[in-house]
């Protein structure tokens, strides 16, 4: 059975999908693994239109912290959806 601190450390780790990806990023160009593990669910390629400057800010941000950019948007849509569906 779970402690309540593991529960809320799951917690955590799960609305911080970004933190994850980071980490395995990081240990993937080290050398410490060879291939990164599917973390979640299966994904699906999309096409959306995004202003020209939010698609430079992010890859500026993504590049700082050492991301893939549509790794950093899909970071950060996730956060925001996981905000808006709590929210409800």
């Amino acid at each position: 059975m779970s402690t309540a601190k593991e529960i809320e450390e799951a917690d955590w780790w799960d609305a911080h999908p970004e933190v994850i990806t980071e980490l395995f990023l990081r240990a993937k160009k080290s050398g410490k693994i060879k291939r990164l593990p599917l973390v979640r669910s299966a994904t699906k390629p999309i096409t959306i239109r995004m202003p020209i400057t939010d698609l430079d800010t992010a890859q500026e941000i993504a590049e700082k912290r050492g991301l893939p950019y549509q790794t950093y948007i899909k970071g950060l849509l996730h956060q925001a959806l996981e905000r808006e569906r709590r929210a409800g």
